[in-house]
């Protein structure tokens, strides 16, 4: 009975996650398997940052690399940097099928959900459109009040940054016309 608990396959294939420290009782056996929808979503969010990530350094090495106009290149240098492209192309393959697997998962454990797509869209604009839900605990209330209003935190902190982009754009594009 004991390797079946051990064997939880949504915490053996996500390296990087710290697992969750021991309890007093003995979960049933299908316990561990019995994994939320809210905790496979929380492993994609950070399996899409790894891609964005592994994407980034490909940008990276491709930048760095200079195209062979006439000059010659270390041979070392050259395959020193194709391996580290190739090591980042094999990743993030890994990572796509990992990510593919966690939304056929997520799916599939969604798939009774009575809710259409549409309402399960996040908050998007003034006010939030009632959606019949049933009764929460309060700590759950309490946890959604304060993530909303980080939400509306963040998004004033975005309007206030971009308006102050659009007007250093208007400056620099002002200083560059004065200057012809």
């Amino acid at each position: 009975h004991l390797p079946e608990v051990i064997q939880a396959p949504a915490v053996t294939s996500c390296p990087g996650l710290m697992a969750a420290p021991p309890q007093q009782q003995q979960p049933p056996p299908g316990a561990l398997r019995e994994i939320s929808p809210v905790f496979l979503c929380r492993i994609g969010q950070e399996t899409v940052q790894d891609i964005v990530t592994r994407t980034m350094e490909i940008f990276q090495i491709t930048r760095a690399t200079q195209l062979p106009n006439g000059v010659t290149q270390s041979h070392a240098v050259y395959q020193d940097r194709f391996g580290k492209l190739q090591e980042h192309l094999r990743q993030l393959a890994l990572l796509f099928r990992k990510l593919r697997l966690l939304y056929e998962r997520c799916v599939e454990m969604t798939s009774d959900l009575q809710e259409s797509p549409t309402e399960l869209v996040p908050y998007t604009g003034e006010e939030l459109v009632p959606v019949r839900s049933e009764p929460c605990s309060p700590a759950v209330i309490q946890e959604r009040q304060e993530v909303l209003e980080k939400v509306r935190q963040k998004n004033q902190e975005m309007k206030f940054l971009m308006d102050q982009m659009r007007n250093l754009l208007w400056d620099v594009n002002a200083m560059l016309t004065l200057r012809k």
